[in-house]
C-alpha cells in the first residue's frame, strides 16, 4: 500500500492518536490486526520492519509510569527508532516555560513522532491543533488512554477470536478512570455489551448514558460475564470524602477467590496495573490461570508498535484471522 494514498499518510487517515471515542471500527480492526501479526513475527523471530529506522520518538511523561512509559520506549526501539524520554523534573517546564512552549521547542528540533501523557485532560488535543508533530495520547488526567484500551481490545480477542458480543464488566474507580473511558468507547465500537460496577461517589454521574449496563452489588454484576476488569482506585485524583477506606473497598469491591467462583469457569481478569493487591484484587486471584494481566503488559509492546507503524506510514498487517 503506497501511503501517499491515503490523505494523511497512513492506513489510519488519522495524523494522531488522541483517544478511542472517534475512532471507527475499521480502524480498531487495523491496529489490532497490525498488533497481532508483529507479535506472532516476534514470536517466530521474523524481522519487524524497521519503519522507523533514523526517526526519533520524543516520549515526554508528566505523570509516572512503567508500563506505557517502558513498553512504548521497547516499541520504539524494536522498530528501528531513537526514543528520547523526558519528565516534568527534566524540563524546563520547572523552570515556568509553558507546556505548548515546550511542545514547540521539541518541535523545532524535527522528531517525527511525540507520545504525551500529562495531568490535565484534554491536553494531547491542543497540542495537535498546533504542532504539524503527529501525538499519541498516552493518558491525559481522567480523559483517555487509547493504547490501553486497544491493548486491552488486543488481548480479549487473542482469548475468545472475537470482541462482537463480549460481555465485559469494568469494576471500581470509573468516574477518574481514562482507561474505562477509552476501553468503553472501543469496546462498543467492536460490538462488545459493556457493564460497571462500583460505590455511586465512584461512578461518572448519568453513567447509564455511555450505554452500559449500571450495577452497584458485584456479587449480580459477574454473573455470565466473559471478561471481568478490575481498576485501581485514583486516590491522586480524589476530593475530599470521595475515597472510601481499602478495607471497606476490598470487602464490597474486591475480586477474591469467592467473587472468582462466581463468575463462569472461563472467564478473563484484566487490570490495568498498577495492581494494589489485597484492595481492587486478592494475591490469589491476580497469579491465578483466569488473569490475563501480564498478558496485557506483553500485549501493550505490540500495540504500540502497530501505532507508531501505521501513523508513520506503516503498511497495515492481515491477521490469520478476521478481527471482529
Amino acid at each position: 500500500m503506497n501511503p501517499a494514498a491515503h490523505p494523511t499518510g497512513n492506513a489510519l487517515h488519522l495524523k494522531s492518536l488522541l483517544g478511542t471515542e472517534s475512532l471507527k471500527t475499521e480502524q480498531i480492526q487495523i491496529l489490532i490486526s497490525t498488533a497481532l501479526a508483529f507479535k506472532d513475527r516476534w514470536d517466530q523471530q521474523e524481522p519487524i520492519p524497521p519503519t522507523l529506522a533514523g526517526k526519533s520518538v520524543v516520549m515526554l511523561f508528566f505523570e509516572a509510569s512503567t508500563r506505557t512509559r517502558s513498553s512504548f520506549e521497547l516499541a520504539v526501539q524494536r522498530l528501528g527508532g531513537n526514543p528520547l524520554v523526558l519528565t516534568k523534573s527534566g524540563s524546563s517546564t520547572e523552570k515556568g516555560e509553558t507546556l505548548l512552549d515546550t511542545a514547540k521547542n521539541i518541535e523545532a528540533m524535527d522528531p517525527d513522532l511525540l507520545v504525551l501523557r500529562h495531568p490535565s485532560a484534554g491536553t494531547p488535543f491542543l497540542l495537535d491543533k498546533t504542532l504539524s508533530l503527529p501525538i499519541v495520547n498516552a493518558g491525559d488526567g481522567f480523559h483517555e488512554h487509547p493504547t490501553q484500551a486497544l491493548l486491552d481490545l488486543m488481548t480479549i480477542f487473542e482469548r475468545r477470536k472475537r470482541i462482537q458480543g463480549i460481555r465485559v464488566l469494568i469494576v471500581g474507580d470509573i468516574a477518574h478512570s481514562r482507561v474505562a473511558r477509552s476501553d468503553i468507547y472501543a469496546l462498543q465500537a467492536m460490538g462488545a455489551e459493556v457493564s460497571v460496577c462500583g460505590p455511586p461517589t465512584l461512578l461518572p454521574p448519568k453513567v447509564e448514558k455511555m450505554g452500559v449496563t449500571l450495577f452497584h452489588h458485584l456479587e449480580q454484576a459477574v454473573e455470565n460475564q466473559d471478561v471481568v476488569m478490575m481498576l485501581r482506585i485514583q486516590h491522586e485524583r480524589f476530593s475530599s470524602g470521595q475515597s472510601p477506606s481499602k478495607g471497606e473497598y476490598a470487602r464490597f469491591y474486591g475480586m477474591n477467590q469467592r467473587i472468582l467462583e462466581m463468575c463462569s469457569s472461563d472467564v478473563l481478569i484484566m487490570h490495568p496495573g498498577p495492581v494494589n493487591r489485597g484492595v481492587e484484587l486478592s494475591t490469589e486471584v491476580a497469579d491465578s490461570s483466569r488473569s490475563v494481566i501480564l498478558n496485557q503488559v506483553a500485549n501493550g509492546v505490540f500495540l504500540r508498535i502497530a501505532v507508531m507503524h501505521l501513523l508513520l506510514g506503516g503498511e497495515p498487517f492481515s491477521w490469520k484471522e478476521s478481527v471482529r
